[in-house]
């Protein structure tokens, strides 16, 4: 890599006397952004590995929950690159919404994902996720790494200290995220710096009808994640069906 293409990707760290021209490159990508989303039906982000291959169980799963969840009525939004990602845009494609790809440019360049209606692309990691966070109504969070860790847990902040209402998450995949769970509840639970009830910000499932359900059932019901509605997701499975998410969430949004 050149120098130059190592400065380039390093401009955040970098300092010099032209630090203050930098406000107008982060400016333009918000408002790129604000100007491209500002219309977008209520939308559900899907995050997960830029690494999983299209043989792998949890592809297929993103590609379904995506699938479930635009036949629903939500948009799609992914970070438009390989993986789960592009399960995930592939999904929402199949189930006839809008789907949408935040792009990131980086070191070793991203490859956007053929499945993109609306495709976007950011140079500052923080633009782009105001946008997630702006323009989604919920997350689907899919096994990842340091950058699925980054979504879910700005996320919880985010709800936790009242940035965001309203606001479903569910984790998919048991065995990958119980450990951290596990942690959650034994270690920083035990330890005070975070609240029992804090843990009921999110949902946990292997199913991608029932993750769908889940997200569903909240923004109708203008609640978070209740993990007992376990008990009650086959009845609120067929009554999902029959409802149009979208016109009912920007309905709540309104005030109507």
């Amino acid at each position: 890599m050149s120098r130059r293409r190592h400065r380039h990707h390093e401009e955040v760290q970098e300092r010099s006397q032209h630090d203050p021209w930098m406000i107008f490159k982060i400016m333009g990508e918000f408002v790129e952004g604000f100007e491209a989303l500002r219309d977008l039906d209520p939308a559900i982000s899907i995050f997960g590995s830029a690494r999983t291959p299209p043989d792998n169980r949890w592809y297929r799963a993103a590609e379904e929950v995506a699938e479930q969840l635009a036949r629903r009525g939500y948009a799609i939004i992914t970070g438009g690159g390989p993986g789960m990602m592009e399960a995930a845009n592939r999904g929402a494609r199949r189930g006839g919404t809008t789907s949408v790809g935040l792009n990131i440019v980086l070191p070793h360049e991203q490859e956007p994902n053929r499945y993109q209606d609306l495709e976007l692309t950011f140079r500052y990691f923080f633009a782009r996720k105001v946008m997630f966070a702006r323009y989604s109504v919920g997350y689907v969070v899919m096994p990842g790494g340091f950058g699925t860790m980054d979504e879910f847990f700005e996320a919880l902040t985010l709800i936790q200290t009242d940035k965001m209402e309203n606001f479903p998450i569910v984790l998919m995949g048991r065995e990958f995220w119980g450990g951290l769970i596990r942690w959650i509840k034994r270690t920083m639970i035990r330890m005070g710096t975070i609240s029992p009830e804090d843990t009921d910000l999110f949902y946990l499932t292997d199913d991608p009808v029932e993750a769908a359900t889940v997200i569903q059932r909240a923004l109708e019901e203008g609640s978070k994640i209740n993990p007992r509605w376990r008990a009650g997701l086959t009845r609120a499975r067929r009554r999902a069906a029959q409802i149009n998410a979208g016109k009912r969430v920007r309905r709540r949004q309104r005030g109507g």
